[in-house]
């Protein structure tokens, strides 16, 4: 049998670029967030919820889906969310780039490891899984908790509104709901500590 550890070196090597491709978020050093350390943080936060979730989770499957789902940004780089939210075009775009670079990295990699991480992406994106909500909900919580290290100046005026709106994300899951319910206020206390008025804020 053919060894296919070449076409793996390729997307090992892509991968790279997730080191460098910086986030619209700061860490509490005042240094940009790189998308690796973003998925490193994701990873850590589904291990050390898995017990405290109400059903049973696949981790291998939760984990490769959080390793995967920003790897298609190696190619199509990052989008914050906030620039997409009313901007349906840009929206499609994104949709359009991100698909691209997971079939680049399915035909690079070959038929049943190509097959697979390509499936696991589409399952993150469609939310079709328990694993896949958990997953997105992870993704979110986790922008949260940087843009809270950070320091407030580099906040957006949106990003005042967008901490309130996490439940969306958290609903079908208990455990996920109380982590959010730790998050939002560790934000509401930021906002208030900046003088912020939050009571004026809309909330989900």
């Amino acid at each position: 049998m053919e060894s296919n550890m070449k076409d793996i070196f390729k997307i090992i090597s892509l991968a790279e670029k997730l080191k460098n491709e910086l986030r619209h978020s700061w860490l509490s050093s005042g240094r940009q967030e790189s998308v690796a350390e973003h998925t490193w943080r994701m990873s850590l936060m589904a291990v050390l919820i898995e017990k405290n979730l109400s059903k049973p989770v696949n981790m291998e499957k939760l984990l490769k889906m959080i390793i995967i789902h920003d790897l298609v940004e190696a190619e199509a780089g990052d989008v914050p969310a906030f620039d997409i939210m009313n901007n349906e075009e840009l929206k499609n775009l994104k949709a359009k780039n991100e698909l691209k670079a997971i079939e680049n990295i399915k035909n690079t990699l070959g038929m049943d490891l190509g097959e697979e991480l390509y499936n696991i992406w589409i399952e993150f994106e469609n939310k079709t899984s328990y694993e896949a909500k958990i997953a997105n909900a992870l993704d979110k919580l986790e922008v949260q908790v940087q843009h809270n290290e950070a320091d407030f100046s580099t906040w957006i005026d949106i990003e005042h509104s967008l901490c309130f709106m996490l439940g969306q994300y958290v609903e079908f899951e208990p455990a996920l709901i109380e982590l959010k319910d730790i998050i939002e206020n560790e934000a509401k206390e930021k906002l208030k500590s900046n003088g912020i008025d939050v009571e004026s804020i809309k909330c989900d």
